[in-house]
């Protein structure tokens, strides 16, 4: 087990998928300090009930955060370029004095790499065609098309579907199994 700074967001970060973010509520502008000067990760979990700024009851199966990257936004809040890594489930929560929610979290084993399979070959074809199209964060993303896990966390993070849908697909553990379930949604 490992305790983690959390960031409850309305969002669902998949592993390898990028996350821009805007930080000015100053936990979180302590939090990325701490992770920039010990180069470590943060978690990120969707928000079951509540919201971004206020309290919030969240999913316990997240992803890891890497900051890639971060500059001065013209508004003055602090603009961050992450990537998601390791996906974990919570076991324990606490908080801080200044309102930081912390996991104590174990990490659920990263799925195997396997081929995808012939009969969702379109779902490839079709990531090769729309993330070029999609610019910005993608604009210079290492396609691993032949990963059926890579290719299904990246259509579950840009298709239209509703942040729960996304959740169940992060929570999956098998990447033949999420390519099944969003075949008939692409």
């Amino acid at each position: 087990m490992k305790s983690i700074p959390l960031f409850p967001l309305n969002i669902v970060l998949f592993p390898d998928g990028p996350l821009p973010l805007r930080i000015f509520e100053t936990r979180y502008v302590d939090m990325v300090k701490r992770c920039m000067r010990e180069d470590a990760a943060f978690g990120v979990v969707l928000i079951r009930e509540g919201n971004e700024v206020g309290p919030a009851a969240t999913f316990d199966v997240g992803t890891m955060a890497k900051i890639t990257d971060f500059d001065q936004l013209p508004d003055g809040f602090l603009g961050l370029s992450c990537v998601g890594q390791q996906r974990f489930r919570i076991l324990g929560r606490s908080k801080q004095p200044d309102g930081l929610h912390l996991g104590e979290v174990e990490f659920v084993t990263a799925e195997p790499v396997m081929a995808v399979p012939e009969r969702h070959a379109r779902l490839a074809t079709l990531l090769e065609t729309v993330l070029p199209q999609l610019g910005g964060v993608y604009a210079d993303i290492v396609m691993r098309l032949a990963d059926a896990a890579w290719v299904g966390h990246r259509l579950a993070e840009i298709l239209p579907i509703p942040l729960f849908e996304k959740q169940r697909l992060l929570e999956m553990n098998d990447p033949i199994q999420r390519l099944d379930a969003l075949a008939p949604l692409a």
